[in-house]
């Protein structure tokens, strides 16, 4: 298990949110914490700390003034470090080279490679086409759906900021088909993002030795117990990010103990 740091951006600033409480409407999201530092101030932190493959993601909506100003903050990430971080936030066939042109490892992207609720493969050869392979992260942010009449009972990958479901259930299938596709998965598990109420265990099961390639997950870590309890469930093939738990972000979880936990 490898720890990959996060750098989120909302409204130009450096925060940790609940990410389910994330809307378009005036730009909210309920906010567990909102840095006095920009984001270059964490990318040099995780530079000199030798960690490498976090992620940079961009929280507002494309076309808007805040999302300007959440690559703003970006540039100024991937200048400090540059090929040490990832980028995900309204990336598109369109954008995803200027990304990583400024310095970014990777591009993360979710919301382009769905259409009516399915996975456009024509839209996801491209972008491997125009970035590359190993160059893409995928992101397959999930939510769960009980009982549901429109859904088998299950985690959906999520869209738009994590606010719109699609019809593709998360499976181990799924996981190894697209993996020929990207470099590696990033996997959100949005109902419990920035509550540090203990990892989601089904998801983490499901994930764990479900393809060849890198997968991160990210949720409800809001403790050592957590972090221990994720190696065991995912055999120590799953590396983790935490954000609102850890000390950099005002939580009770140290930066340096933590990286203690990982091989």
């Amino acid at each position: 298990m490898r720890f990959r740091p996060c750098i989120d951006i909302h409204n130009g600033q450096v925060k940790q949110i609940v990410g389910g409480s994330l809307t378009d409407d005036k730009n909210y999201a309920r906010e567990n914490f909102v840095s006095e530092q920009d984001a270059a101030f964490y990318a040099d932190f995780y530079k000199k700390s030798g960690v490498l493959g976090g992620h940079i993601i961009l929280l507002n909506k494309t076309g808007t003034p805040e999302y300007e100003a959440d690559v703003k903050q970006a540039k100024l990430a991937l200048s400090a470090y540059p090929q040490g971080l990832q980028i995900g936030g309204g990336i598109n066939v369109d954008n995803a080279k200027q990304f990583l042109d400024m310095g970014a490892s990777h591009v993360i992207v979710t919301s382009y490679v769905f259409r009516d609720g399915m996975i456009d493969y024509d839209r996801l050869k491209a972008l491997v086409d125009v970035v590359g392979k190993d160059h893409l992260v995928l992101d397959l942010s999930c939510k769960k759906k009980e009982n549901d009449p429109d859904y088998e009972d299950g985690y959906y990958i999520v869209t738009d900021r994590w606010q719109k479901f699609t019809k593709q259930p998360l499976s181990k299938e799924l996981l190894s088909e697209i993996s020929q596709y990207a470099d590696e998965f990033l996997v959100h598990a949005v109902d419990v993002e920035g509550k540090a109420s203990g990892v989601e265990k089904e998801l983490v099961s499901l994930l764990a030795g479900a393809c060849d390639i890198p997968i991160t997950y990210a949720g409800g870590v809001g403790s050592y117990e957590d972090i221990e309890e994720l190696k065991r469930l995912a055999k120590g093939k799953i590396d983790v990010t935490i954000g609102s738990a850890l000390d950099l972000f005002g939580g009770a979880l140290s930066y340096n103990k933590v990286l203690s936990f990982m091989d």
